[in-house]
């Protein structure tokens, strides 16, 4: 297992970019297990299992060191988790001194709907003052970071541009360039990891839910993005965090890793972060993707589709207290029964649920929503304009491959793990 770190001045200077996301200090690899042996003792013919991947917040002493005598803020959430216990009350046992929580969309304890606002408040079982980067605020203050001499990224993403917790960690890392905060990310596997797909981003159409240049599906882990997001110049000015990055162990791009805990309400299960995707983008349309629901982000309806025969009655629900279409009968598809295997192995966004619900709408003008929120997903209106101009999903594909190809290129550099 590695250590990757980035300790640079906060100025991004010539040259220091290629030469910060190249500085590497190795540590030991883990041995391979050996053959196994039967019951009787006798030495089994048989291919070892792999060992199981370990998150970078579970590799203590890889950077219990760095946080001595510190005064630590964590950015965390219900997914910081270190053998079953939160990362805040790990590190608090062992006498580090946690002085502030901050923590993204959903909240701390994760529950909170898509977009709800959350205030700063104290947290009732260790007394820590948790400061929210979902509600006032998205970007960390100076006043925030006055008591804290360092900072530890510790958040489970799905590895979709438009989900929200990359926003935050690019906020952070500004925040922590600017007022010269040194930042740990602590790294974890990406369920969608094993591919790359979709638009680019066009940056005329940035926003909290695209922030980036990248593909819909990026195919990087957190610290590997965070990488990116400073080898780049992303965060602008000039600014270049002082980034370490604690790697997982025994990880790989085309490993599959299955979440041990939903990353936000209305993913529930390994099969809604897989369909996230391709269908997040009827988020953009006047359609329900089973908000309010048992079944988030596995079922596709409208009132007047005729997409399929399924029917579902999004009712509050937590995660989901004003879902879209509240109370009014969807009919369309029920995609809960698909089997895992099939979409990770298909290993591209499916452009036929939203180009097929398009059509299947008796009147399509009520398609996409007037915000045009689906351009903000979408990265710009090329994908908004194609549907409408009946574009074939092979024809829409192919105007993504030279955009991908040169992604591909310029991610290269910043991967920590086997493709």
């Amino acid at each position: 297992m590695v250590l990757f770190t980035i300790n640079c001045s906060r100025q991004l200077q010539p040259g220091a970019a290629e030469r910060a996301r190249r500085k590497v200090v190795p540590r030991e690899q883990a041995d391979p297990p050996a053959g196994r042996k039967t019951q009787a003792g006798a030495e089994a013919i048989a291919i070892p299992l792999p060992p199981p991947i370990e998150m970078g917040s579970g590799q203590l002493p890889l950077y219990l060191p760095l946080l001595a005598g510190k005064s630590v803020g964590l950015i965390v959430n219900h997914t910081s988790l270190v053998e079953g216990v939160h990362l805040v009350d790990t590190l608090l046992s062992l006498g580090v001194q946690v002085n502030k929580i901050f923590s993204p969309e959903h909240g701390f304890r994760g529950k909170a709907d898509a977009g709800e606002l959350v205030n700063d408040s104290i947290d009732v079982r260790t007394g820590v003052r948790l400061v929210s980067l979902y509600g006032k605020k998205r970007i960390p203050a100076e006043e925030d970071l006055a008591d804290i001499d360092l900072l530890i990224f510790d958040i489970q993403d799905v590895g979709v541009r438009y989900y929200t917790y990359i926003g935050t960690l690019h906020y952070v890392m500004q925040s922590a360039a600017r007022y010269g905060k040194p930042l740990i990310v602590l790294d974890r596997p990406n369920p969608n990891g094993h591919y790359v797909d979709g638009p680019i981003l066009d940056t005329l159409y940035k926003s909290f839910v695209g922030m980036h240049p990248v593909p819909i599906v990026h195919g990087m882990t957190i610290g590997e993005f965070a990488r990116m997001i400073n080898g780049e110049g992303w965060l602008g000015d000039g600014l270049l965090c002082d980034l370490t990055i604690v790697p997982c162990a025994h990880y790989s791009h085309q490993r599959p890793y299955l979440l041990p805990i939903p990353p936000s309400p209305n993913l529930p299960n390994p099969l809604a972060i897989a369909l996230y995707p391709s269908i997040c983008l009827f988020e953009g349309t006047t359609f329900s993707l089973g908000r309010g629901t048992n079944k988030q982000f596995q079922l596709i309806g409208h009132p007047l589709c005729t997409l399929g025969d399924y029917r579902f009655t999004p009712q509050p629900t937590e995660g989901a207290m004003n879902p879209p279409l509240n109370g009014i009968e969807c009919q369309g598809l029920n995609l809960s029964s698909l089997p895992l295997d099939s979409l990770r192995e298909a290993a591209s966004i499916d452009l036929s649920y939203i180009i097929n619900a398009y059509h299947n709408l008796p009147d399509t003008s009520l398609f996409f929503l007037e915000n045009l929120f689906f351009d903000r997903l979408a990265g710009g209106p090329t994908l908004r304009q194609q549907i409408l101009e009946g574009w074939s999903a092979d024809s829409i594909r192919a105007s993504w491959q030279e955009g991908l190809a040169a992604f591909r290129q310029r991610r290269a550099p910043y991967l920590l793990y086997e493709e």
